[in-house]
């Protein structure tokens, strides 16, 4: 009895050292007055995107739900409101796999939202699931859509500097090998789709990266958030049936909340005085080292190249796009403008996209080989 007694007290002290080390995440600080700025999360229905929405709501941000599902996104923003007291939170509907979504989706953001200071990509899938297309489908919702929607929104964010995006990485990316001649060809297989899932993760990185270079100087700052092991429906979205009920139990034991997993990207997005480290990737609320493979320059500026052409929006052009206009009431500083009304209206997407300025070419800064070990904690 003594020794089971014993074993016991050591598996529970192991668990405790492991939770509070490993799954626990740090809490994110940040700015804690949001009042009169707008951000925009994607997949913020249910996980890690939901409790994203959920703290900037909090915080009195104006909060775009961008999310596929109407009734789940919807559902999602009545729930946040009555949570968070604020009733500026409000569902617009956007599907990443579908370019023309992505573009329908930014043409009617642009058209009735005259700010926006944070973008948090977080959708993402990790399989194809019984979805069978002739492109690279995990590739095309995990960072060409993202991309895209960026390029898109890229004018209004200029407006409203200082402004951030966030792109909700993964520690996937350090198994990930970008194959430029097969990027975007369809997943077949489970194993293809794990690979799938890391070289997309790795492109996250890479394209937070070359966003920073392309934006030096504009005022918007980007970062690669990796949440953690996170217990969310990316999860167990794919498992099947008959496995699910004996990975909740472990999954509940060993991974972190969604609330935990969205500390890091909360941290980018509010953190003050981290924008000397725009392009960096971060995990546990703090600078994290990364591969060769992710911070190749050469690599990243190629992918950023195959991006464009992917998502539809041909060679980059050296001439400075025309600016997007200034958002409403431009004598109140970039950090605060007039709130919105309480009560908002649901967005509907326009059906034809509007085409939006290339982004301006600025002159590549070089990058040192050795990133510097700088943290913010």
């Amino acid at each position: 009895m003594e020794a089971l007694l014993l074993g016991v007290g050591l598996l529970l002290g192991a668990y405790v050292l492991v939770y509070y080390n490993l799954v626990k995440a740090p809490p994110c600080g940040g700015i804690s007055n949001l009042r009169g700025r707008t951000a925009v999360v994607t997949g913020a229905n249910s996980g890690i995107g939901k409790m994203t929405a959920l703290e900037l709501a909090r915080r009195g941000a104006r909060v775009v739900l961008a999310c596929r599902s109407r009734e789940r996104g919807e559902a999602a923003a009545f729930d946040i409101r009555q949570e968070s007291g604020n009733n500026e939170v409000i569902f617009m509907a956007l599907d990443l796999a579908s370019l023309a979504s992505v573009q329908a989706f930014a043409a009617a953001f642009l058209s009735s939202e005259p700010r926006l200071d944070i973008l948090i990509h977080n959708a993402g899938i990790s399989s194809c699931g019984r979805t069978r297309e002739a492109f690279n489908l995990l590739l095309r919702v995990n960072h060409i859509g993202p991309f895209l929607l960026t390029h898109l929104l890229l004018p209004r964010l200029k407006t409203c500097a200082p402004s951030r995006v966030v792109v909700v990485s993964s520690a996937a990316h350090r198994r990930g090998c970008l194959d430029f001649k097969r990027l975007d060809r369809p997943v077949v297989g489970w194993r293809q789709e794990l690979r799938a899932y890391a070289d997309s993760k790795l492109a996250n990185v890479l394209f937070a990266r070359e966003l920073a270079t392309q934006l030096e100087g504009t005022g918007v700052t980007c970062y690669a958030a990796h949440p953690g092991p996170v217990n969310s429906e990316l999860f167990l979205r794919h498992v099947p049936g008959w496995l699910r009920p004996f990975l909740r139990p472990l999954a509940w034991l060993i991974l972190r909340a969604p609330r935990g997993g969205a500390q890091t990207p909360l941290y980018c997005a509010l953190q003050e005085g981290i924008e000397p480290l725009s392009g960096r990737y971060f995990a546990n609320c703090r600078v994290e080292e990364v591969p060769p493979a992710a911070r190749d320059d050469r690599a990243a500026q190629r992918l950023w190249e195959a991006s464009r052409r992917l998502a539809g929006l041909g060679p980059e052009e050296d001439a400075k796009p025309n600016e997007d206009p200034q958002p409403e009431d431009p004598g109140v500083p970039s950090s605060l403008s007039t709130p919105h009304p309480e009560e908002p209206t649901v967005s509907e997407p326009d059906p034809s996209p509007q085409s939006s300025p290339d982004l301006s070419k600025v002159i590549r800064r070089i990058r040192v080989k050795v990133e510097p070990e700088t943290q913010v904690s």
